[in-house]
Order: C-alpha cells, then structure tokens, then sequence
C-alpha cells in the first residue's frame, strides 16, 4: 500500500511562511501578502544576542560534568554510581521542562518562559556551588535540566518570531552554534578552574540574559496569539525600526494568527493516527538513533574516556572544544545548500567511523598491542566522532522533526519527540559509566553500530525536507 505523504490533503496544509515568485502566498482561497525584505536592525541584532544566552546556557549546562568528574567525585567521595546519577538527572529535568514547555511558552509569553527558566538554572547552579553532599548536588543538577528542557524550545521559537523572514534560517542557527560554543567553552574552562568556579561561570550567562530580558520586546507573534494588537504592532516597529512599514507583516500575522485558530489543535492520541505513522517514526527514530549512538554518553563523560585511554584529558578536552565549533559552522553553512538526508548520512558515517576508531584502539589496548598508540587512537576517534556529530546529528534531527509535521501537529509531535530524545539520553548518559566498567571497547563498537543503523535509516527512510 503506498503510504500517503504527510503533506498531502487540508490538514497537512503549513501555514508556515513560504515564499513564492510573486511573493504572495494563498491561505484559504485569499492571498496574503508577504513582507519579506526586512533588514536586520540592531534591535534584531541585540535581542537574539540576549535569547541565544539561553542556548549558551544549554551548552554549558551538557559540557559541565566531563571536566569535573575527578574532582567531584573525589571532594565529595561520590561513587561511580552516584556520579552517573548526577551527570544523567538533567535529563530527567530536562524531560519535565520540554513536556511543559509550550504550555508554559504560551501562557507566560517567550520572555516569560527564558525568565522562568533561567531562575531554575541559577537556583540550580547555586545548589551545585554550595553542596556539601550529593542530594543538594543532584537538585542543583535537576532544576538546571528542568531549565534546559524550557529554553530547547522557546530560544528557537522567539528567534524564529521577531526575526525577518529572509533572515530566519541564519538567525535560527545562532541557537545551535551557541550550544555548541557554550559546551565546548566549558569544557575549556573546566580544565582550569575548580568545579565550584565552573558552576559559579555558569550563572553568568543566566544573569545577562535574566537583566537583558527587560530591555527586548515580546514576540508579536505571541502577542497576537492573546489578542494584543497594538502592542503587537509596537513590538514589530521596535523590531523594523520607526522607518519601516510594518503594516503588511502586522497583516500577515494577524492572517495567520486567525487561520492557525481555526485548525482544531492536535492532540498526542491524534500522532498514532496512520497519516502520521511516517512522521512519528521518523522523528522518533532519528532522536533514538541520535543518542543511542552515544551523544551526550560521551559528551558528559569524555574526560574519563581520555583517562581510561591514558591520555591527556586536559589536552582532550580543550581540541574537543577547538574542534567542535568550527565544525558546527560548517554543519549551519551546509545545511541548506547541501540538504538535510546527505549533511545527516555524512555525519552518521563520521560517527561511525569515530566510534569504530575508538573500540578498536581500547581493543588493542586490552590485547596489549600497540600499547604506545592506543592512547593517540583514541584521542583521534573521539574528534572524529565530535566534529562529525556536529555537523549534522546535533541538530538535524530537530529540523526535521520541525519540518516533516503539519502546524496544528507540531505542538502534540514536539513535545513527545523531545521526551524520547531526553528519556534515552538519560538512559545513556546514565548507563555509560557502567557499560564503560563491562567493556571499553564492546561499548564503543555497540555506539558505531547504531550510528551505521542511522545511515541505513536517513538513507531509506528520511525525506528530503530543504524544498
């Protein structure tokens, strides 16, 4: 039976902004005009500076428990096993925060929600700076993820909503550039500074961005959304600039706003519906494949990782952060010009090969073959998988997922999608001390499995969504 493309038929339709020759885009049998000539200002410019704050913290809070994993464990004699709990807690945080977020989003505003969020990051940090055992250390490191979980969702959404049309997509890629700049920052720092300090760093971010949130507009999206017109139109004038004629995107919006009403919102139930059926496994499968193949497992653990190889973890860390950011770069200037299903398969390939590299370095180490370059080989295996997770599998998958739903399902899709994703990162990030404890090399080999599974997946499965 030839499976119906989610795109086809009414309720697929996308009220999203697409643009076409004459610049118009029908709705419901009426053309509403799009402005989509709008240059960056320097509020535009200031604004997404502050939300991107969010992401940075994001970042920081993923690259924090690699650096300090030693010294943590030995101040506090945490056991491997307490430590595995407190490096994998975010994520159940971080579940909470994006099951919640478009409800909270929504009824506090995006500004709202980034306040919100960074008042649990800074509590949480400040747990962290404090503790004196492993029960203030483990709240610390929940309510960081409980704020996390809320700014994966609202930093892209209010981004995408103030931004200009023709310069969505290049803002919108600040939001992953910042992660990984903020995680790869981390990392450096930590090999410098105490873990106290580090979490100290951490509540810099949340500070400027908590004081820069009373100098930036709602969204107008938003304030559209609840009925606020004028103040709509004020946020889209500080936004234009005074000289700007807002009055066709004020149109647009409001076009929007009343067309995205009318739809009836999806529920979670709707999603197993066999309309959906594509849709559903490939978001879900992508995020599955996407930590199962070893993510935020080594992202959380790598200075072990360099420990357990004998080599330099100081020295590891900091290439693994000089590495990361250029290769994020590459992955955003990429993403459109190569399309989304050929960037993925490169990046799965990458990681295969990184973790395939990996196994086998710690495999000849355990054979005691060798034994001079397996710390190198190793070193080498876990840039490869780095480098190559950030040019594709890092965010990717989030895109997708974005692109492959229908408006009234993106909500519903979301927010279930996200809870897969931070459910297995959990499962991982917790279990990768122990696994690691079992077998370095079976650990690694069974990572660059997953990511050969992801190549047949992307290849076989995934639509090309960059029309």
């Amino acid at each position: 039976m030839e499976r119906k493309n989610i795109e086809d038929g009414p309720v697929a339709t996308s009220l999203l902004i697409r643009e076409d020759p004459d610049n118009n885009r029908v709705n419901g049998g009426r053309s509403i005009v799009v402005n989509s000539g709008s240059a960056a200002t320097a509020v535009v410019v200031f604004t997404t500076l502050i939300a991107v704050c969010g992401s940075y913290v994001f970042g920081a809070a993923i690259g924090y428990s690699s650096p300090v994993e030693s010294a943590i464990m030995e101040d506090l004699g945490l056991s491997l096993a307490e430590y595995s709990v407190f490096g994998s807690i975010m994520t159940i945080g971080a579940m909470l925060g994006a099951v919640l977020s478009g409800r909270i989003a929504d009824l506090l505003g995006r500004r709202g929600a980034m306040g919100l969020s960074e008042l649990s990051c800074v509590v949480g940090w400040l747990a962290i700076i404090f503790s004196k055992g492993v029960w203030s250390l483990d709240l610390g490191r929940l309510l960081i993820g409980c704020g996390v979980g809320l700014l994966s969702y609202v930093v892209p959404v209010y981004i995408a909503e103030i931004t200009p049309k023709n310069l969505r997509g290049g803002f919108a890629s600040v939001h992953q550039f910042m992660i990984s700049f903020g995680s790869a920052l981390t990392y450096f720092i930590g090999t410098v500074v105490s873990w106290r300090t580090l979490a100290l760093i951490g509540t810099i971010p949340c500070l400027v961005q908590l004081i820069g949130l009373f100098f930036i507009p709602e969204s107008p999206r938003w304030l559209a959304k609840i009925g606020q017109d004028k103040e709509c139109e004020a946020a889209l004038r500080r936004l234009r600039g005074e000289s700007f004629d807002i009055f066709q995107e004020a149109t647009e919006i409001r076009d929007y706003t009343e067309a995205l009403q009318q739809l009836q919102d999806g529920r979670i139930l709707d999603l197993f519906q066999r309309i959906y059926a594509h849709s559903l496994f490939v978001g879900i499968g992508l995020m599955i494949l996407q930590q199962f193949g070893g993510a935020n497992g080594i992202a959380f653990y790598a200075s072990s990782i360099f420990e357990l190889a004998g080599f330099s973890a100081k020295i590891g860390t900091i290439v693994m952060a000089v590495v990361q950011i250029p290769m994020t770069i590459l992955g955003v200037l990429l993403m459109d010009k190569s399309g989304r299903r050929p960037l993925l398969m490169v990046s799965a390939v990458g990681t295969c090969l990184g973790c395939f590299i990996t196994g086998l370095s710690f495999l000849l180490q355990d054979l005691e073959w060798w034994k001079e370059f397996t710390p190198a080989l190793v070193f080498v295996g876990i840039l490869v998988y780095n480098g190559s997770f950030g040019l594709g599998l890092a965010g990717i998958p989030w895109l997708i997922m974005s692109e492959v739903f229908p408006i009234n399902m993106k909500g519903s899709a979301g927010s279930i999608v996200s809870l897969v994703n931070w459910f297995s990162s959990w499962i991982v990030s917790y279990v990768f001390n122990f696994l690691m404890e079992w077998s370095s090399a079976g650990t690694f080999f069974i990572f660059s499995s997953i990511s050969g599974l992801t190549v047949l997946f992307v290849a076989k499965l995934i639509p090309e969504t960059n029309r």
